[in-house]
């Protein structure tokens, strides 16, 4: 198995996580997506995901190039249940907070950290981020109020896909104080036996 990541990329980040939790033997090829390299938009990067995106999966020909996509793979393929249930409530559970990753946090924190970082503001300004961001945070310490984890009664791929970008908030501008349970959560996955480090 094949993965390539970014240094910086929280998204690689997510399947990292995984691949550690679940011990995965792969080869990790880590590209240059700053300027001028941007590996991720060569063509031969962009014959395995046409988004230039990382990251991408590859293993025994299947090519998947979403992180929410490899996190089930991986799950299914190498992990139990627990970490992708396939119960219909369970799994659809999982699903809603995938879909919270690839909403709010990715427009509110992911993209306000790019652009506070970056000075590269993909979907609005710092405020318009930061207003979309409280949403993630609130659902999450909401939930969180009376879980120990966001999906089930135990660490799910839904932890993993929000973990990342929830972790580095304060990065753009988006402090972490108002969220005690959601600061508990964070500790409570970097607790996790093989959790890694960013």
């Amino acid at each position: 198995m094949k993965i390539y990541v970014a240094a910086v990329s929280g998204n690689s980040y997510k399947v990292k996580i995984l691949v550690s939790l679940l011990q995965v033997p792969c080869e990790y090829v880590t590209l240059d997506i700053s300027r001028p390299k941007l590996e991720h938009k060569q063509a031969s990067f962009l014959a395995l995901n046409p988004r230039g995106e990382v990251p991408v999966l590859e293993d025994d020909g299947v090519v998947l190039w979403d992180s929410s996509a490899c996190l089930v793979y991986l799950a299914r393929k190498f992990g139990a249940d627990q970490w992708c249930p396939t119960a219909p409530a369970a799994a659809a559970q999982v699903a809603q907070w995938l879909a919270l990753a690839a909403s709010e946090i990715q427009f509110g924190l992911q993209y306000g950290r790019r652009g506070v970082l970056q000075g590269r503001w993909t979907a609005g300004d710092l405020e318009t981020c930061q207003r979309i961001a409280a949403v993630a945070l609130h659902t999450m310490e909401t939930r969180l109020e009376q879980h120990d984890w966001l999906a089930a009664a135990h660490p799910t791929i839904a932890d993993v896909a929000c973990f990342p970008y929830t972790e580095t908030a304060p990065e753009g501008q988006v402090p972490l104080d108002p969220y005690p349970c959601v600061r508990a959560w964070l500790d409570r996955c970097r607790q996790l036996p093989g959790w890694p480090k960013r």
